[in-house]
Parts: structure tokens; sequence; C-alpha cells
């Protein structure tokens, strides 16, 4: 077997996967998802058809589709904290990581599989969400593409939420303080960027109603860095391009959101996950100068 097969097909991976999907109340769970969000799209068509002249339009079709994709983005910011931020300190507080880490597996086998394991639930509840959107296209107002692009979207937030709390899990000892620290940056990245958001453009807009030259061009784009950040706005955004660049490009920035976001969320991934990886082992210089003040 090569290395990169062991990453994907390892003992751990296939431990995680049967624990999580033999449970009967994981697709109980799923049952309900699926019934709540139906019923969100029945109620919200009979109240557009009742109280609307109209009927259903193409325009409450889009409306229909940016409440859905909402409400996954926010089933996805409350729910992977909890499944990934005790995924290495739940194995420590059981004393069962140090028998892991003797086994062949990598560290970054280790890690990807917990990662993947944990998230694993969500995207199978977004994969089976997926019908709902056919309510969507009876109508009109949204491309396949336009789901498909919103889908890559929440799949990229939860890989990225999954990777901060598989971090804080490795780092933090405790699952509860990994756990609350999770929730922490998610709190911060949802309202907190926000507010540095606001705190930004009013700085921004008192230093162009100052003098010339003072640097407004570098100063402008300190809001657009602050709110890639936000997954909120960011899909919003998405899915209102044209409304979401004219408030840009009045700042000098042509730039879509939805770019800068997949750049900062991948970065984010990628540097989350290469500290849990180094700081899955303990380190062999630590334990020796530990072995020698003994």
């Amino acid at each position: 077997m090569s290395r990169l097969q062991s990453l994907w097909i390892n003992p751990v991976l296939n431990k995680e996967i049967k624990l999580r999907f033999r449970s009967f109340k994981n697709f109980l769970g799923i049952f309900l998802f699926l019934a709540i969000c139906g019923a969100v799209c029945l109620a919200f068509i009979y109240i557009e058809t009742q109280f609307s002249h109209d009927g259903f339009t193409a325009s409450d079709s889009r409306n229909l589709f940016i409440l859905l994709s909402m409400g996954q983005l926010g089933l996805i910011v409350f729910i992977t904290p909890g499944l990934t931020a005790g995924a290495i300190s739940g194995e420590r507080e059981k004393q069962t990581l140090n028998i892991m880490l003797t086994t062949q597996q990598s560290s970054t086998s280790i890690i990807l599989s917990k990662l993947f394991s944990s998230i694993l639930f969500l995207l199978l509840m977004l994969v089976a969400s997926l019908p709902l959107y056919s309510i969507v296209f009876l109508y009109g107002g949204v491309s396949p593409q336009m789901v498909f692009v919103v889908f890559g979207y929440l799949l990229l937030t939860m890989i990225t939420i999954g990777s901060i709390g598989i971090m804080f899990s490795t780092v933090i000892k405790r699952t509860i303080i990994s756990t609350i620290t999770t929730y922490g940056v998610m709190l911060f990245l949802m309202l907190g960027t926000l507010i540095l958001f606001v705190i930004v453009l009013r700085l921004v807009m008192g230093f162009s109603q100052g003098p010339p030259g003072m640097g407004q061009s570098n100063q402008s784009t300190l809001p657009y860095f602050v709110l890639i950040l936000n997954p909120v706005v960011s899909l919003f955004a998405s899915l209102e391009l044209n409304s979401a660049m004219g408030g840009f490009q009045q700042l000098g920035i042509d730039w879509p959101l939805w770019k800068g976001y997949t750049i900062a969320y991948v970065s984010i991934t990628l540097v989350t996950l290469w500290i849990a990886i180094k700081k899955l082992r303990p380190s062999m210089k630590a334990s020796s100068k530990k072995a020698k003040k003994g």
C-alpha cells in the first residue's frame, strides 16, 4: 500500500466511520433535518402564494434558495465545532491516544482520518438535502450551477471549521476547553468580523476625507480583508454578486468576495492542519530535557 493510500485507507478512519454510522441516532438526526427543511420550503411557498397576487415567482424561488443556503451554513457553524473539537483530546482523556501513536499510522494520517470522519456526517446531511433544491428549479430563478457553487462553498467552510477544531483539540488537552475555544473563534468569525469591519470602515472613511496622499488606496483594502473571514457575508455576497461588487468598487476593490474567502479559508485549513500534525506527537527534545532534569 502506497503512502497516499495509507492516508485514506487506515484502521483509524475505518473505526471512526463504523462508530459514527452504526448509530440509529445519526440517521434519525438526518431524517429530522430533512423534515424541517422540507417543512420550511412548503411553508415559504404557501405563504408567498397566499399573500401575493403574482403567485410564487422566480424571485421568490431565489429567496427560498438563499434561505436554505443560510440555514445549512448555520447548521455547519453550529455543529462542526462540537464534532471536531474533541477528536484528539477525547482520545487523550480516554488514554487511548498513546496506543494510537504507537501504530504505524503517521500523524498526517491520524489527523486527516479524525477530521474527515468527524465531518462525514455533516457531508451526508448536505448531500441528502440536495433533492430539496429541486423545489427551487420548478419555479426558476436559480441555475443548477449555483447549487453546486453553494455546495462547494459549504464544503470548504465545513473543512475549515473542522480543521480549526482539530487543531484546538490537539493543542489543548481538555475537550471542554477546546470546544469552548473553537466556538469562540466561530463567534469571532460570525460577529466579531462584522464589528471589526464597521470600525475599520469608519477609519477608512475618515482617512478618505483627510488630505490627499495619506495612503487611502492601502487603507481601503482593509475592510475587504476583514470581511472575507465572515462566512455569512461571503455566502450572501456570492449569491447577490452584483450588489456586493458595487459596494466594494466604491472602495476601489474589483476582486469578488468569494475569491478572497476561498484563498483565506484554504490557507487557514492548511495552517491549522499543519499545526495539528506537528503538535500531535510529543517532542522528543522536550522529553529528553525533562528526563535529564529528572
